[in-house]
Protein backbone atom coordinates (compact mmCIF):
# COMPACT_ATOMS: atom_id res chain seq x y z
CA UNK A 1 0.00 0.00 0.00
CA UNK A 2 1.06 3.49 -0.32
CA UNK A 3 1.72 5.81 2.28
CA UNK A 4 -1.66 7.66 0.91
CA UNK A 5 -3.66 4.51 1.06
CA UNK A 6 -2.43 4.04 4.84
CA UNK A 7 -3.00 7.47 6.10
CA UNK A 8 -6.42 7.39 4.54
CA UNK A 9 -6.89 3.59 5.99
CA UNK A 10 -5.99 5.46 9.49
CA UNK A 11 -7.90 8.33 9.53
CA UNK A 12 -11.11 6.28 8.33
CA UNK A 13 -10.23 4.50 11.14
CA UNK A 14 -10.06 7.29 13.90
CA UNK A 15 -13.63 8.34 12.33
CA UNK A 16 -15.18 5.02 13.08
CA UNK A 17 -13.47 4.91 16.66
CA UNK A 18 -14.84 8.34 16.81
CA UNK A 19 -18.44 6.79 16.18
CA UNK A 20 -18.26 4.56 18.88
CA UNK A 21 -16.99 1.04 17.19
CA UNK A 22 -14.81 -1.19 17.42
CA UNK A 23 -11.84 -1.26 15.65
CA UNK A 24 -10.26 -4.80 13.91
CA UNK A 25 -6.62 -5.21 14.17
CA UNK A 26 -5.50 -3.96 11.09
CA UNK A 27 -6.80 -0.69 11.62
CA UNK A 28 -5.66 -0.15 15.25
CA UNK A 29 -1.98 -1.08 13.40
CA UNK A 30 -2.51 1.51 10.75
CA UNK A 31 -3.05 4.53 13.00
CA UNK A 32 -0.57 3.42 15.07
CA UNK A 33 1.87 2.70 12.78
CA UNK A 34 1.41 6.09 10.60
CA UNK A 35 1.59 7.96 14.25
CA UNK A 36 4.73 5.91 14.80
CA UNK A 37 6.21 7.24 11.64
CA UNK A 38 5.10 10.75 12.60
CA UNK A 39 2.95 10.67 9.29
CA UNK A 40 -0.66 11.59 10.71
CA UNK A 41 -0.10 15.00 12.35
CA UNK A 42 -0.79 16.35 15.85
CA UNK A 43 -4.24 17.33 14.89
CA UNK A 44 -5.61 13.48 13.80
CA UNK A 45 -3.16 12.20 16.76
CA UNK A 46 -4.93 14.30 18.84
CA UNK A 47 -8.39 13.38 17.66
CA UNK A 48 -7.36 10.15 18.21
CA UNK A 49 -5.80 9.82 21.91
CA UNK A 50 -9.27 11.95 22.28
CA UNK A 51 -11.62 9.04 21.51
CA UNK A 52 -9.84 6.62 24.30
CA UNK A 53 -10.65 9.62 26.72
CA UNK A 54 -14.23 9.69 26.04
CA UNK A 55 -15.37 6.53 25.14
CA UNK A 56 -12.49 3.98 25.74
CA UNK A 57 -11.49 0.26 24.35
CA UNK A 58 -12.83 -2.75 24.52
CA UNK A 59 -10.68 -5.64 26.14
CA UNK A 60 -9.75 -6.47 22.24
CA UNK A 61 -9.00 -3.10 21.22
CA UNK A 62 -6.61 -2.56 24.72
CA UNK A 63 -4.89 -6.42 23.49
CA UNK A 64 -4.55 -5.12 19.83
CA UNK A 65 -3.17 -1.16 20.58
CA UNK A 66 -0.27 -2.63 22.87
CA UNK A 67 0.42 -5.50 20.11
CA UNK A 68 0.51 -2.51 17.33
CA UNK A 69 2.92 -0.54 19.51
CA UNK A 70 5.25 -2.85 20.10
CA UNK A 71 5.47 -3.96 16.29
CA UNK A 72 5.88 -0.92 14.96
CA UNK A 73 8.84 -0.10 17.25
CA UNK A 74 11.90 -1.44 18.31
CA UNK A 75 12.19 -4.63 20.62
CA UNK A 76 14.85 -5.58 23.25
CA UNK A 77 15.56 -9.26 24.61
CA UNK A 78 17.28 -10.36 27.64
CA UNK A 79 17.68 -14.26 28.95
CA UNK A 80 15.77 -15.81 31.84
CA UNK A 81 13.59 -13.68 34.68
CA UNK A 82 13.71 -10.23 33.40
CA UNK A 83 11.79 -7.87 36.19
CA UNK A 84 10.30 -4.48 36.37
CA UNK A 85 7.65 -2.25 38.72
CA UNK A 86 5.69 0.48 36.87
CA UNK A 87 3.57 3.50 38.41
CA UNK A 88 0.45 4.53 36.94
CA UNK A 89 1.39 7.61 38.92
CA UNK A 90 -0.48 10.97 39.95
CA UNK A 91 1.31 11.49 42.32
CA UNK A 92 4.43 13.90 42.99
CA UNK A 93 7.71 13.31 45.05
CA UNK A 94 7.29 9.47 45.27
CA UNK A 95 10.53 8.27 43.12
CA UNK A 96 10.52 4.26 44.09
CA UNK A 97 12.33 3.11 41.28
CA UNK A 98 15.87 4.42 42.11
CA UNK A 99 15.58 2.84 44.87
CA UNK A 100 13.81 -0.39 43.97
CA UNK A 101 15.60 -1.09 40.49
CA UNK A 102 19.29 -1.55 42.65
CA UNK A 103 17.61 -3.64 45.43
CA UNK A 104 16.15 -5.99 42.79
CA UNK A 105 19.47 -5.84 40.37
CA UNK A 106 21.58 -6.73 43.69
CA UNK A 107 19.27 -9.62 44.58
CA UNK A 108 20.50 -11.05 41.33
CA UNK A 109 18.04 -10.26 38.96
CA UNK A 110 17.99 -8.44 35.64
CA UNK A 111 15.98 -5.33 35.64
CA UNK A 112 16.23 -2.93 32.29
CA UNK A 113 13.98 -0.03 33.87
CA UNK A 114 12.64 2.59 31.62
CA UNK A 115 11.21 5.85 32.29
CA UNK A 116 9.22 8.71 31.20
CA UNK A 117 9.99 12.22 31.59
CA UNK A 118 7.60 14.22 33.00
CA UNK A 119 4.01 14.06 32.17
CA UNK A 120 1.32 15.20 34.61
CA UNK A 121 3.65 15.95 37.31
CA UNK A 122 6.94 18.35 38.04
CA UNK A 123 9.38 15.19 37.72
CA UNK A 124 9.44 12.34 35.72
CA UNK A 125 12.27 8.80 36.62
CA UNK A 126 14.24 9.96 33.64
CA UNK A 127 14.33 13.67 34.80
CA UNK A 128 15.60 12.80 38.18
CA UNK A 129 18.04 9.89 36.97
CA UNK A 130 19.93 12.11 34.66
CA UNK A 131 20.85 14.69 37.22
CA UNK A 132 23.37 11.25 38.03
CA UNK A 133 24.35 10.13 34.78
CA UNK A 134 23.11 9.56 31.05
CA UNK A 135 19.93 8.48 30.59
CA UNK A 136 19.59 8.39 26.35
CA UNK A 137 21.62 4.78 24.83
CA UNK A 138 21.23 3.04 21.70
CA UNK A 139 19.14 -0.38 21.74
CA UNK A 140 22.87 -2.38 21.71
CA UNK A 141 24.10 -0.36 24.43
CA UNK A 142 21.43 -0.97 26.51
CA UNK A 143 22.17 -4.53 26.76
CA UNK A 144 25.64 -3.99 27.25
CA UNK A 145 24.82 -2.50 30.26
CA UNK A 146 22.36 -4.64 31.29
CA UNK A 147 24.43 -7.54 30.38
CA UNK A 148 27.54 -5.33 32.75
CA UNK A 149 25.64 -4.42 35.85
CA UNK A 150 22.28 -6.37 35.64
CA UNK A 151 20.00 -2.89 35.21
CA UNK A 152 19.77 0.21 33.95
CA UNK A 153 17.55 3.28 34.51
CA UNK A 154 16.90 5.01 31.14
CA UNK A 155 14.77 7.85 29.27
CA UNK A 156 12.70 5.08 26.90
CA UNK A 157 11.44 7.64 24.54
CA UNK A 158 14.85 7.63 22.97
CA UNK A 159 14.88 3.67 22.36
CA UNK A 160 12.44 3.39 19.72
CA UNK A 161 10.32 1.32 21.56
CA UNK A 162 6.31 1.81 20.84
CA UNK A 163 7.08 4.68 19.25
CA UNK A 164 3.81 5.85 18.56
CA UNK A 165 3.07 6.04 22.47
CA UNK A 166 6.09 9.06 22.83
CA UNK A 167 3.86 10.97 19.96
CA UNK A 168 0.10 10.38 21.80
CA UNK A 169 2.35 11.84 25.33
CA UNK A 170 3.60 14.64 23.50
CA UNK A 171 0.24 15.87 22.07
CA UNK A 172 -1.58 14.79 25.30
CA UNK A 173 0.55 16.91 27.62
CA UNK A 174 -0.23 20.65 27.43
CA UNK A 175 -3.49 19.28 28.01
CA UNK A 176 -2.37 16.93 31.27
CA UNK A 177 -4.55 14.00 30.89
CA UNK A 178 -4.30 10.63 30.70
CA UNK A 179 -7.34 8.24 29.97
CA UNK A 180 -7.07 4.74 31.89
CA UNK A 181 -7.08 2.79 28.98
CA UNK A 182 -3.94 4.72 27.60
CA UNK A 183 -2.16 4.07 30.48
CA UNK A 184 -2.19 0.92 30.51
CA UNK A 185 -1.73 0.55 27.02
CA UNK A 186 1.56 2.56 27.15
CA UNK A 187 2.63 0.76 30.16
CA UNK A 188 2.36 -2.58 28.63
CA UNK A 189 3.33 -1.92 25.35
CA UNK A 190 7.04 -0.52 26.25
CA UNK A 191 7.38 -3.67 29.02
CA UNK A 192 6.78 -6.32 26.21
CA UNK A 193 8.66 -4.56 23.80
CA UNK A 194 11.59 -4.78 26.84
CA UNK A 195 10.99 -8.27 27.33
CA UNK A 196 10.14 -7.73 30.53
CA UNK A 197 8.20 -11.25 32.20
CA UNK A 198 7.73 -10.61 35.41
CA UNK A 199 5.76 -7.29 36.79
CA UNK A 200 4.71 -4.97 39.84
CA UNK A 201 2.24 -2.60 39.04
CA UNK A 202 1.60 0.27 41.39
CA UNK A 203 -1.66 2.01 41.47
CA UNK A 204 -1.94 4.69 44.27
CA UNK A 205 -5.42 5.68 44.69
CA UNK A 206 -6.60 8.83 46.41
CA UNK A 207 -9.30 11.54 46.03
CA UNK A 208 -5.92 13.51 44.24
CA UNK A 209 -4.88 10.65 42.50
CA UNK A 210 -5.09 9.58 38.75
CA UNK A 211 -7.36 7.04 39.93
CA UNK A 212 -9.69 8.00 42.45
CA UNK A 213 -12.42 5.58 43.56
CA UNK A 214 -11.92 1.74 44.57
CA UNK A 215 -14.14 0.43 41.49
CA UNK A 216 -11.92 2.49 38.97
CA UNK A 217 -8.92 0.40 40.28
CA UNK A 218 -10.18 -2.56 39.99
CA UNK A 219 -11.26 -2.35 36.92
CA UNK A 220 -7.73 -1.02 36.10
CA UNK A 221 -5.95 -3.73 37.82
CA UNK A 222 -8.26 -6.17 35.51
CA UNK A 223 -7.31 -4.59 32.36
CA UNK A 224 -3.47 -5.03 33.11
CA UNK A 225 -4.09 -8.37 34.06
CA UNK A 226 -5.81 -9.34 30.91
CA UNK A 227 -3.06 -8.01 28.45
CA UNK A 228 -0.81 -9.63 30.57
CA UNK A 229 -2.26 -12.49 30.24
CA UNK A 230 -1.66 -12.15 26.70
CA UNK A 231 1.62 -12.09 26.44
CA UNK A 232 2.62 -14.61 29.13
CA UNK A 233 3.71 -11.82 31.61
CA UNK A 234 3.29 -12.57 35.66
CA UNK A 235 2.12 -9.72 37.07
CA UNK A 236 1.00 -8.20 40.26
CA UNK A 237 -1.51 -5.52 40.51
CA UNK A 238 -0.84 -3.74 43.77
CA UNK A 239 -3.19 -0.68 44.57
CA UNK A 240 -2.35 1.35 47.69
CA UNK A 241 -4.61 4.26 48.97
CA UNK A 242 -2.37 7.07 48.82
CA UNK A 243 -2.95 10.87 50.36
CA UNK A 244 0.51 12.54 50.10
CA UNK A 245 3.73 11.89 48.66
CA UNK A 246 6.21 9.65 50.36
CA UNK A 247 9.10 11.55 50.03
CA UNK A 248 9.89 14.81 51.63
CA UNK A 249 10.63 16.94 48.29
CA UNK A 250 8.60 17.51 44.94
CA UNK A 251 11.02 18.67 41.81
CA UNK A 252 13.75 16.81 40.57
CA UNK A 253 16.96 17.25 42.65
CA UNK A 254 14.76 17.39 45.62
CA UNK A 255 13.49 13.67 44.86
CA UNK A 256 17.46 12.81 43.87
CA UNK A 257 17.82 13.75 47.61
CA UNK A 258 15.17 11.66 48.76
CA UNK A 259 16.80 8.66 46.58
CA UNK A 260 20.07 8.92 48.10
CA UNK A 261 19.42 9.28 51.33
CA UNK A 262 17.36 6.28 51.29
CA UNK A 263 20.42 4.39 49.72
CA UNK A 264 22.66 5.83 51.93
CA UNK A 265 20.22 4.90 55.18
CA UNK A 266 20.89 8.55 56.40
CA UNK A 267 19.55 9.45 59.95
CA UNK A 268 17.09 12.20 57.75
CA UNK A 269 15.75 9.79 55.29
CA UNK A 270 12.04 10.03 54.24
CA UNK A 271 10.68 6.38 55.62
CA UNK A 272 8.16 6.74 54.05
CA UNK A 273 9.79 6.55 50.73
CA UNK A 274 11.79 3.68 52.11
CA UNK A 275 8.85 1.76 53.23
CA UNK A 276 6.92 2.25 49.59
CA UNK A 277 10.02 0.74 48.16
CA UNK A 278 10.42 -1.92 50.26
CA UNK A 279 7.20 -3.03 49.47
CA UNK A 280 7.37 -2.87 45.83
CA UNK A 281 10.96 -4.53 46.03
CA UNK A 282 9.77 -7.70 48.19
CA UNK A 283 6.69 -8.01 45.63
CA UNK A 284 8.69 -8.48 42.78
CA UNK A 285 11.57 -10.18 44.63
CA UNK A 286 8.53 -13.24 46.02
CA UNK A 287 7.37 -13.22 41.74
CA UNK A 288 10.97 -13.96 41.16
CA UNK A 289 11.75 -16.26 44.02
CA UNK A 290 8.59 -18.24 43.18
CA UNK A 291 9.43 -18.65 39.48
CA UNK A 292 13.19 -19.89 39.91
CA UNK A 293 11.96 -22.19 43.22
CA UNK A 294 14.12 -20.21 45.54
CA UNK A 295 12.71 -20.51 49.19
CA UNK A 296 13.57 -16.83 50.14
CA UNK A 297 11.11 -13.90 51.61
CA UNK A 298 11.50 -10.67 49.50
CA UNK A 299 10.68 -8.20 52.18
CA UNK A 300 13.49 -10.09 54.14
CA UNK A 301 16.22 -10.19 51.74
CA UNK A 302 15.15 -6.01 50.50
CA UNK A 303 15.27 -4.85 53.94
CA UNK A 304 19.08 -6.82 54.01
CA UNK A 305 20.21 -5.86 50.85
CA UNK A 306 18.98 -1.75 51.33
CA UNK A 307 20.17 -1.98 54.85
CA UNK A 308 23.40 -3.29 54.26
CA UNK A 309 24.82 -0.95 51.46
CA UNK A 310 24.34 -3.57 48.68
CA UNK A 311 21.65 -1.59 46.82
CA UNK A 312 24.06 1.89 47.35
CA UNK A 313 26.67 0.48 45.60
CA UNK A 314 24.59 -1.62 42.80
CA UNK A 315 23.00 2.73 42.41
CA UNK A 316 26.48 3.78 41.91
CA UNK A 317 28.02 0.53 39.39
CA UNK A 318 24.39 1.24 37.67
CA UNK A 319 25.74 5.09 37.58
CA UNK A 320 28.88 4.35 36.42
CA UNK A 321 27.64 2.32 33.73
CA UNK A 322 25.83 4.80 32.60
CA UNK A 323 28.79 7.66 32.18
CA UNK A 324 27.77 9.07 35.36
CA UNK A 325 29.97 9.88 38.72
CA UNK A 326 29.85 7.16 41.06
CA UNK A 327 31.08 9.08 44.15
CA UNK A 328 27.86 11.02 44.49
CA UNK A 329 26.09 11.62 48.06
CA UNK A 330 23.28 13.70 49.05
CA UNK A 331 25.43 15.73 50.72
CA UNK A 332 26.42 17.14 47.13
CA UNK A 333 23.01 18.61 45.81
CA UNK A 334 22.50 22.11 47.32
CA UNK A 335 19.53 24.62 47.68
CA UNK A 336 18.92 27.43 44.48
CA UNK A 337 20.00 30.65 45.36
CA UNK A 338 15.81 32.13 45.70
CA UNK A 339 13.90 30.21 48.48
CA UNK A 340 10.95 30.89 50.78
CA UNK A 341 9.31 29.19 53.63
CA UNK A 342 5.34 29.45 53.51
CA UNK A 343 4.02 29.46 57.42
CA UNK A 344 0.56 28.10 59.18
CA UNK A 345 -1.94 30.86 58.77
CA UNK A 346 -3.50 29.00 61.68
CA UNK A 347 -3.25 26.04 64.43
CA UNK A 348 -4.65 22.85 63.61
CA UNK A 349 -4.39 19.62 62.46
CA UNK A 350 -3.18 18.65 58.98
CA UNK A 351 -6.26 16.88 57.37
CA UNK A 352 -5.70 16.57 53.72
CA UNK A 353 -2.51 17.42 51.32
CA UNK A 354 -3.68 18.31 47.72
CA UNK A 355 -1.25 16.95 44.99
CA UNK A 356 -3.02 18.60 41.64
CA UNK A 357 -2.15 21.71 43.73
CA UNK A 358 1.07 20.86 44.91
CA UNK A 359 2.64 19.71 41.54
CA UNK A 360 1.16 23.06 39.66
CA UNK A 361 3.18 25.09 42.22
CA UNK A 362 6.06 23.05 41.09
CA UNK A 363 5.41 23.62 37.94
CA UNK A 364 5.37 27.60 38.53
CA UNK A 365 8.43 27.25 40.09
CA UNK A 366 10.12 26.18 36.78
CA UNK A 367 9.63 21.88 37.37
CA UNK A 368 10.08 19.82 35.07
CA UNK A 369 12.31 22.12 32.72
CA UNK A 370 14.17 23.48 35.80
CA UNK A 371 15.55 20.90 37.78
CA UNK A 372 16.76 22.84 40.37
CA UNK A 373 13.03 24.14 41.22
CA UNK A 374 10.75 22.53 43.73
CA UNK A 375 8.84 22.27 46.99
CA UNK A 376 10.03 21.13 50.54
CA UNK A 377 7.39 19.64 52.18
CA UNK A 378 7.78 19.92 56.06
CA UNK A 379 4.60 18.96 57.59
CA UNK A 380 2.55 15.74 56.69
CA UNK A 381 -0.96 14.54 56.43
CA UNK A 382 -2.14 14.17 60.57
CA UNK A 383 0.49 17.09 61.79
CA UNK A 384 -0.45 19.23 64.48
CA UNK A 385 0.85 22.81 63.07
CA UNK A 386 1.19 25.93 65.08
CA UNK A 387 0.34 29.43 63.79
CA UNK A 388 3.77 30.54 62.14
CA UNK A 389 5.11 27.06 61.90
CA UNK A 390 7.03 26.22 58.60
CA UNK A 391 4.81 24.40 56.54
CA UNK A 392 6.96 24.20 53.28
CA UNK A 393 9.86 25.72 51.56
CA UNK A 394 9.79 26.94 47.49
CA UNK A 395 12.57 26.63 45.82
CA UNK A 396 13.81 27.82 42.43
CA UNK A 397 16.69 30.01 40.59
CA UNK A 398 14.74 32.92 39.66
CA UNK A 399 13.24 35.41 41.80
CA UNK A 400 10.30 35.72 39.42
CA UNK A 401 9.54 32.38 39.51
CA UNK A 402 9.59 31.97 43.40
CA UNK A 403 7.16 35.17 43.47
CA UNK A 404 4.80 33.92 40.68
CA UNK A 405 4.56 30.49 42.86
CA UNK A 406 4.31 32.17 46.54
CA UNK A 407 1.51 34.87 45.09
CA UNK A 408 -0.38 31.72 43.57
CA UNK A 409 0.00 29.61 46.60
CA UNK A 410 -3.36 31.50 48.08
CA UNK A 411 -5.24 30.35 45.04
CA UNK A 412 -3.96 26.67 45.13
CA UNK A 413 -3.50 25.79 49.14
CA UNK A 414 -1.74 22.57 48.83
CA UNK A 415 -2.78 21.59 52.69
CA UNK A 416 -6.30 21.89 54.44
CA UNK A 417 -5.51 22.56 57.64
CA UNK A 418 -8.33 22.56 60.49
Amino acid sequence: MSNQTDRLEAIDAIKKKLKGQELAYHEVYSIMDEIAHDRLGDVLTTYFAATSFAEGFSPKELYYLTKAMVETGTTLDFPGIVADKHSVGGVAGTRTTLIVVPIVVAAGFTMPKTSSRAITTPAGTADVMELFSHVTFTPERVKNIVHKVGGCILWGGHLGIAPADDVIIRVEEPLSFESFDKIIVSIMSKKIAMGINHLIIDVPMGRTMKVKYEKDAQLVKKKFEQIADHFGIHIQVDINHTSEPAGNGVGATLEAIDVLKVLEQDKTRPMELEKRSLHIASQLLDMCYKTKRIEKDGMTEAKKILSSGKALEKFKEIIQAQHGDPTVKSTDFHAPKHTRRILAKASGTIKSINNFNLSAIAKILGAPENKRAGIVLMKRKGDEVAKRDVLLELQTTTAFDLQEAADTLPSFPIFTIE
